[in-house]
């Protein structure tokens, strides 16, 4: 693994609300450097219950019913929710309805596949 270049907030960063004419619009990472990806699970199917060391992350829920863990609490969220997931927290997505569930992930550090601790993983990674 990389070392870790990027700082990784202990707490959420601000999130910008801006207004326009037209609407409005929230910025997740203004000017900050980050890693975003869009993660799709299939209906019963979900992450490995993992950790990071090099990063924190934000994940917005873009589709309801998406199950998460952090920590030891599970919850079902749904469409526009916002979990804040500090660095070495363990946390899982899931997908249990029958429908897929899409979670904007933004990553907020130096972001490493290696840098996945599985705890416990269906597929045996």
């Amino acid at each position: 693994m990389k070392d870790t270049a990027a700082e990784i907030p202990s707490e959420k960063p601000a999130i910008g609300f801006v207004e326009r004419p037209w609407g409005s619009f929230k910025q997740f990472a203004n000017n900050r450097p980050c890693t975003v990806s869009l993660m799709t699970v299939l209906p019963g199917q979900r992450l490995s219950l993992q950790s990071h060391i090099g990063r924190a992350e934000l994940w917005i829920v873009i589709d309801d019913g998406a199950k998460v863990q952090v920590g030891e609490e599970e919850k079902v969220y749904n469409a526009g929710d916002e979990i804040w997931i500090k660095a070495e927290e363990k946390h899982r997505l899931s997908c249990t309805g029958d429908k897929e569930v899409r979670v904007l992930e933004v990553a907020f550090g130096n972001w490493q596949q290696e840098d996945i601790k599985r705890y416990d993983d269906d597929y045996q990674r």
